[in-house]
């Protein structure tokens, strides 16, 4: 499949203007969440903790941020095509809710075995499910069957500009409520959230720190930076399912 690249040769997939222009795309459409913060963990802390609340986002989670992004940046001729992914996750659900809001086809494919709550969850935004095997392979090449037989434009759920750059305006948000954070701490997987908060934030305060936070048994990112390229685990050990993707080569 042609995968549409949202990047220019020497320039990064997504930046402040990218993303703030997300944020005046998207801002009508998403939650602002909450940033709370908890006297009991400030105290056993040591710390001043703040907590973006993102499950109160819309779809349950940041991932609508992007998806809402890349499917209101599609022009018209495009859209009209509808959307299509691969995913079983949060992202599945987002670009089908998006897609909902647009008035325009999202093709999911889900894997088999696909956990039923995910699956409703697509359905229940208008997502049309896509069956396929549970390998990375089966997915691609099933995306890849529905994007020739509708046209639908493809949505990575992380390794794309337009995702990066709507993730991003948590960023722009965190910083408006809370000026004087100094670290952020990211779960990465894929890379598109800490990708787009880290363009985001440091574009509007240099000196702040980010740490990004992976599970021990699927650190494919740690040995990705001792290695030097990118890392792709045989096989992964954590119950954080949404934490077992890959980088791409946008988020590296």
């Amino acid at each position: 499949m042609e995968e549409e690249r949202q990047t220019t040769k020497g320039k990064y997939a997504a930046d402040i203007s990218s993303i703030k222009e997300a944020h005046a795309r998207i801002k009508s459409l998403v939650h602002k969440t909450p940033l709370l913060s908890s006297t009991s963990l400030n105290a056993m802390s040591g710390r001043q903790l703040y907590f973006k609340c993102e499950c109160f986002q819309r779809g349950g989670a940041f991932k609508f941020r992007g998806a809402c992004n890349a499917v209101f940046s599609l022009d018209d001729e495009d859209a009209s095509k509808g959307v299509v992914t691969h995913s079983s996750g949060n992202h599945a659900a987002a670009l089908a809710l998006a897609a909902k809001l647009r008035g325009i086809p999202a093709y999911i494919v889900i894997p088999k075995n696909a956990p039923n709550c995910k699956i409703e969850n697509v359905k229940r935004y208008g997502g049309q499910v896509v069956w396929s095997e549970a390998s990375v392979q089966s997915r691609e090449e099933v995306a890849n069957k529905v994007w020739q037989e509708t046209g639908a434009i493809f949505i990575h759920p992380y390794n794309d500009g337009r995702i990066l750059s709507g993730q991003g305006t948590i960023s722009l948000e965190i910083l408006e409520q809370a000026p004087q954070i100094d670290t952020l701490v990211v779960p990465i997987s894929g890379g598109g959230l800490i990708s787009g908060i880290t363009l985001a934030a440091k574009s509007i305060n240099p000196a702040i720190r980010i740490f990004a936070a992976e599970p021990k048994g699927a650190d494919d990112a740690a040995q990705s930076k001792a290695a030097g390229r990118i890392i792709r685990l045989p096989e992964t050990n954590t119950i954080a399912d949404g934490l077992r993707a890959f980088l791409g080569d946008f988020t590296w």
